[in-house]
């Protein structure tokens, strides 16, 4: 992985192999970002995507294999408990052009991953919502 900051602004690219969450995670302490908005696109060969069903108040978990493009990367780098925390959601489609996608749990390049975290001056926490069952923003 390598990445530049452009005022406000980081460029990153992750590179084949790598894990798109431990990178994500990487940046932001290593930047001491309390909170981001982040998008991406490029190549998978693995990613576990989450689907939560809110009556049960659970997440079902679906994993993938084969060769995918990031067709959205989207979502927030905060805080819960003053520690980093990463929400990203991601669509990724195969060769035939199905898209599948969910929560993001983990992904592994395939060939690169071009992302964009754009760095907002400020905090939000997070706090766990026992009604809903979720890591709800905090204000």
């Amino acid at each position: 992985m390598e990445y530049r900051t452009f005022g406000d602004t980081i460029i990153a690219r992750i590179d084949k192999g790598e894990e798109i969450l431990e990178k994500v995670k990487e940046i932001a302490q290593k930047e001491k970002i309390t909170l981001a908005s982040v998008q991406a696109l490029g190549a998978i060969s693995r990613f576990t995507a989450g689907v939560f069903k809110t009556k049960e108040k659970e997440y079902l978990a679906n994993e993938f294999t084969g060769s995918y493009e990031i067709v959205s990367l989207t979502g927030t780098i905060n805080t819960m408990n003053g520690e980093f925390y990463c929400h990203l959601h991601i669509s990724a489609g195969n060769e035939k052009g199905e898209v599948f996608g969910g929560h993001l749990n983990r992904a592994i390049v395939s060939a690169t991953c071009e992302m964009v975290i754009r760095k907002i001056d400020g905090r939000v926490d997070r706090y766990y919502d026992e009604q809903i069952g979720l890591n709800l923003y905090k204000f």
